[in-house]
């Protein structure tokens, strides 16, 4: 077992707490929450990049012992004691185990205060408040075992500072535990002897480039959807619009054609090297399927031109095979024999496309020149945000290809826990979650099955926010102060409209990393070798 630190450390068991003592300390929020301080408007950015502070200042949080320690006044506990030593040792996933050593002296001297402090509080009876307790009868009085447990608390919260100076700078918030078990310091501890204890820290990871040029001089490959293309998207949209002022006709003379409507049942199974049928594959199976011909894009290669001609009431049955790129994984390359029967036929009756259609297509169009127009210009401007949607996802792919990173379990997690509260948060503010539900999912079972679900994914994205960090740096990037000010303000009305808790602070550092993203991203797209090609 380990004890956690800066996440309410209790090294006193319960049942052996002495009410003598202060019940003082602040408590720092854990760093397993779960919803990520972040408005909707940062949770929907485009990029959303973690943060690994190099700062002193934010990496050096004050470490949260029980409250059960013994109060030591702020000007006993200034100087921290110099003959304390630490050795410090790599350990996987970017992390460091400092193996403290605390001499007899320190112990003795916090176990004095212990008994001074417990002196000071303790009614004991036969002693007026001020004189001087035998330590044999404070000790009986207050029990060894509270007092040695006490004493031990205090050591650690005298020499953790110490021990994580060698650290500070690069350790990662939240990640510090005590690897010791406290039974382990308790059956060891004595006042003649070392008092050995491990902290387990993770640190900023360090960032190998697998290219000799690092990030410089990048190529990159864009590829393109046709649908990217405004012109065709325009056509197309055009289509879909004229489409919707038609009416549907069942078919009755002939077999099914290209711009048809079908209804289909659908059935699959494995086929075997003797061409006899295996298993059923439930993933390609539909009832009552609804196919528009015109938009077969998302069809198995061959499975349109297999049914072309088919008659309402016929069952046809046909080879395919699923190509090796195919979206489920495990039907990838299965050979399957589909059966196929067609329930209802329909063809489009639509109005000839001229002027007199113009207000039906686009309100406030007279002409279908107009139309045509105005939903080209619509589809140029999406066609730009797409390009470099498109740009900027490929230059993050590369740059996750290019780097090797030995990611902290506790930034894995962290990020991992941000993006599914940010699709918690999503779901809720849409209204498809009621709070059983939210309540549900929310559960720590559920988070660490899309943790280890989301595993690569999450990984994937961490590498390409590192990268774009140390690019930041080494290219000295700024971004206009104001801009910083003015997103933070946003996204605090943003918290405030929808009367959610926030926090400031945090909500700068993710703004920050928008914004260093976004310099990155610039910066990239204009020194690096990028190339279009179509899908």
């Amino acid at each position: 077992m380990e004890l956690v630190v800066n996440s309410a450390l209790h090294l006193l068991p319960s049942r052996s707490r002495p009410s003598l003592l202060s019940s003082s300390s602040t408590e720092m929020p854990s760093s397993k929450n779960l919803m990520p301080a972040s408005s909707p408007k940062l949770a929907s950015s485009r990029h959303s990049f973690p943060r690994v502070s190099s700062s002193p200042s934010q990496n050096s949080r004050p470490f949260v012992v029980s409250a059960n320690a013994v109060a030591v006044q702020h000007a006993e506990k200034d100087r921290f004691p110099a003959d304390v030593r630490v050795t410090e040792t790599k350990e996987p996933r970017s992390s460091v185990r400092l193996s403290v050593e605390v001499p007899p002296a320190v112990c003795q001297e916090c176990y004095r205060k212990v008994l001074d402090e417990f002196a000071k509080r303790s009614k004991v009876p036969g002693f007026r408040p001020g004189k001087k307790i035998p330590e044999n009868i404070l000790v009986n009085y207050i029990g060894r075992q509270n007092i040695q447990q006490a004493a031990i608390e205090a050591i650690l919260k005298k020499t953790l500072p110490q021990a994580m100076s060698s650290v500070e700078g690069r350790a990662l918030k939240d990640s510090v535990r005590i690897a010791t078990k406290f039974s382990e310091m308790y059956d060891t501890f004595s006042l003649q002897d070392v008092l050995r204890y491990d902290v387990v820290v993770d640190v900023a990871p360090e960032i190998k480039w697998l290219s000799e040029n690092k990030y410089k001089n990048m190529k990159i490959i864009v590829e393109i959807d046709d649908i990217i293309n405004a012109q065709i998207a325009s056509e197309i949209e055009l289509r879909r619009r004229h489409k919707a002022l038609g009416s549907l006709r069942i078919v009755t003379d002939r077999g099914l054609q290209i711009g048809d409507l079908v209804v289909l049942d659908i059935f699959a199974t494995t086929l075997k090297r003797d061409e006899s049928k295996g298993e059923k594959i439930p993933s390609a199976e539909r009832k009552d399927f609804h196919l528009d011909t015109e938009e077969s894009d998302n069809l198995l290669p061959g499975f349109l031109g297999s049914i072309i001609g088919i008659q309402q009431g016929e069952t046809r049955s046909f080879p395919l095979q699923f190509p090796e790129s195919w979206g489920q994984e495990n039907v990838r390359g299965v050979h399957a024999q589909f059966t196929v029967e067609c329930k209802e036929l329909f063809y489009r009756d639509l109005p000839e496309l001229d002027d007199s259609l113009a207000e039906k297509l686009l309100p406030g169009c007279n002409t279908l020149s107009q139309v045509r127009e105005k939903i080209l210009q619509r589809c140029r401007e999406m066609e730009q945000t797409a390009l470099e949607q498109a740009t900027d996802n490929a230059i993050l792919d590369q740059l996750s290809k290019i780097v090797e990173v030995d990611i902290p379990q506790s930034l894995f997690e962290e990020q991992g826990r941000q993006l599914y509260g940010a699709k918690l948060l999503q779901l809720q503010a849409g209204r498809k979650l009621n709070e059983h539900q939210v309540a549900s999912l929310s559960s720590e079972k559920a988070v660490n099955e899309y943790l280890e679900y989301e595993r690569e994914s999450i990984t994937h994205m961490i590498k390409q926010m590192l990268a774009v960090g140390e690019i930041f740096k080494g290219e000295n990037l700024q971004y206009p102060t104001e801009e910083l000010v003015k997103e933070v303000e946003n996204s605090v009305a943003e918290f405030k409209r929808h009367n959610q808790e926030y926090d400031e602070e945090r909500i700068r550092e993710q703004v920050q990393d928008v914004l260093e993203g976004a310099k990155v991203l610039e910066w990239l797209r204009e020194n690096a070798d990028i190339q279009y090609v179509n899908r």
